[in-house]
């Protein structure tokens, strides 16, 4: 699977973990707001609301946290490597395989992942364009409107359009007032215009503009739509409370019509503005009994300590899904065994779950050498002899030492291969995976890097298809290059008689920061045996407990070379 894959099953995890969390802090807000009504009055409340669920999103799109990596540093000879190479024609066909070999063999999973990122791209979209269409409609009014003089605060448009006095910004905030609020009673009007510059000190431009981004990235959560409509209606309510703040009841009563008045004009507001009685019809009545009682708005230090703990509570909820829901693409249990005839390629042998793919590690030196030598980077079983140089990774005392191609299959010297993929390069190592059909054909995570635990993912299956087109020299290379990648391969014959041509290889299972897990190790071992004239490739997989003192491949190899020969004879 793809690095791509994996990404995008993570995106569909993240936005159901999304979900989740709307739920909780929706869930959370609801009943709180029943043991303490005053809560719903709290900007606060909603606006964090809104950024605890898309906090959630975002932590649950991150990786899981790693241990750092060791990242090697490399030098090459450019020159050296510009003699040798060949040159690799990218041609048409061969960017039509690359391109099929992406979508070929993924997972139904993959494939959901892949049309949800499709869907949420297409409402974002979506999305934004509504806003940016409220933007433009506003735009409009304000150039079709004439300026009115203004001592402080906002600039004043009057426009000849039924809508309702608006505050629109947030960067240049302009009070938009229709012509017909000229025909209404003085002190409604006095109140309206109060009502809207109240707004404007009270910052809720900026409110209104978080709650709209918010609710765009995360567009697909009803949450954020109710936490957004509860939003506006706290904003108004603290609109309310502050313009009305001493006045008398004539007052009061004056401010109750005149929201009154401008409901029937609601449904012609714009995206992007804080309208005057910027409410629905089914929170009007609340409102206008919140306006009569100004007691109805007690509490509030008390109900803005309650919120903030509510919802660090739901959000603290929220990171503990975080596990759950974080998907992997490694397997709890791995064990896997499959021999083949390599002549007519009949399974044997196949025990476990041999198609899912894990990182080569260093099976692929296999790959590596059959490059190297068809492309005339190494030469025999002893040239090139690199020198060890500071900068190389260097694991193992084996590895600071001139190495050889014999010693870097002997002790899978990792910076040695590196220096062959490097003079490769990426075009030339992406056209070899190409014709060897070699796992997920996956060069994003480097030249020097992809197969070490990183985008380069083979399957028990796929290497030990890849060992039958080896064994029989169907890869189109040429015959010293197979000849010398079986010399490097030989170990000692078994006692009944069968030669065998096989590599370790051993990656380390990173585990999530803080995971209680034990650490576990990918071990492979895979290769071919021959003895007169019959040829069975096999391959060996495992993810079990890592062993401190060895390492899994070795390990592996161990066990298997002991019941190899039972096998092949009961074969």
């Amino acid at each position: 699977m793809s690095a791509l894959d994996q990404l995008a099953i993570r995106f569909l995890f993240a936005s159901a973990g999304c979900l989740a969390a709307g739920l909780a802090v929706w869930g959370a807000t609801r009943l709180a707001r029943r043991a303490l009504p005053a809560l719903g009055m709290q900007r606060s409340t909603w606006l964090l609301g809104q950024a605890a669920i898309a906090a959630t999103f975002l932590l649950l799109l991150m990786p899981p946290a790693r241990q750092a990596n060791m990242q090697p540093v490399f030098e090459v000879d450019v020159s050296a490597a510009a003699t040798t190479l060949p040159v690799v024609d990218m041609a048409p066909e061969t960017v039509a395989g690359m391109l099929a070999a992406a979508v070929e063999g993924r997972s139904p999973l993959a494939w959901l992942a892949w049309a949800w990122v499709l869907a949420y791209a297409l409402g974002l979209a979506w999305m934004l364009g509504r806003l940016w269409r409220g933007q433009r409609t506003l735009n409009r009014l304000m150039r079709g409107g004439a300026r009115q003089p203004a001592a402080s605060g906002p600039g004043i448009v009057e426009v000849d359009a039924p809508i309702p006095p608006m505050l629109v910004g947030p960067f240049r905030p302009r009070l938009l007032l229709p012509l017909s609020l000229r025909d209404i009673d003085p002190l409604q009007r006095e109140l309206i215009v109060a009502h809207e510059l109240t707004h404007w000190r009270r910052g809720d431009l900026w409110w209104l503009t978080a709650g709209a981004m918010l609710q765009a990235l995360c567009w697909f959560n009803p949450a954020m739509r109710l936490l957004r409509e509860k939003l506006s209606w706290a904003q108004e309510l603290g609109c309310d409370r502050d313009v009305l703040r001493g006045r008398p009841p004539r007052e009061r009563r004056a401010y109750a019509a005149a929201l009154v008045a401008q409901l029937r004009m609601q449904h012609h507001g714009v995206h992007g503005a804080l309208a005057f009685g910027g409410v629905s019809p089914d929170t009007l009545a609340a409102r206008v009994e919140l306006i009569r009682v100004p007691g109805a708005a007690r509490y509030a230090v008390l109900a803005r300590g309650a919120g903030l703990a509510i919802l660090a509570l739901a959000f603290a909820g929220n990171l503990a899904l975080q596990p759950a829901l974080a998907w992997s693409s490694h397997p709890k249990t791995l064990d896997c065994t499959l021999m083949l005839d390599a002549a007519s390629g009949a399974r044997l042998v196949e025990q476990g779950d041999c198609g899912v793919r894990a990182t080569p590690a260093s099976t692929f030196n296999i790959v590596v050498s059959l490059m190297g030598y068809d492309a005339g980077i190494l030469l025999d079983a002893h040239t090139p002899a690199l020198p060890f140089k500071k900068g190389y990774i260097d694991w193992l005392p084996a590895w600071r030492t001139t190495t050889d191609p014999t010693s870097w299959i002997r002790n899978s010297t990792v910076w040695y291969a590196q220096q062959v993929t490097s003079r490769l390069r990426l075009d030339g190592l992406q056209s070899y995976l190409q014709r060897f059909d070699y796992g997920n054909r996956d060069l994003s995570g480097g030249v020097t890097d992809a197969w070490i635990g990183s985008s380069l993912q083979v399957s028990p299956q796929e290497q030990a298809a890849f060992l039958r087109k080896v064994v029989n020299r169907e890869l189109g290379l040429n015959p010293h290059a197979y000849d010398m990648t079986a010399t490097l391969l030989r170990l000692p014959t078994l006692p009944n008689g069968w030669d065998v041509y096989a590599k370790t290889g051993t990656a380390v299972l990173e585990q999530p920061k803080g995971s209680q897990d034990p650490p576990r190790s990918y071990g492979w071992f895979v290769g071919w045996a021959s003895k007169e004239g019959r040829t069975i490739v096999f391959t060996r997989l495992t993810l079990d407990r890592q062993h401190p003192e060895r390492a899994a491949g070795p390990l592996l190899k161990e066990a298997f070379l002991r019941e190899l020969p039972s096998r092949l004879d009961a074969l």
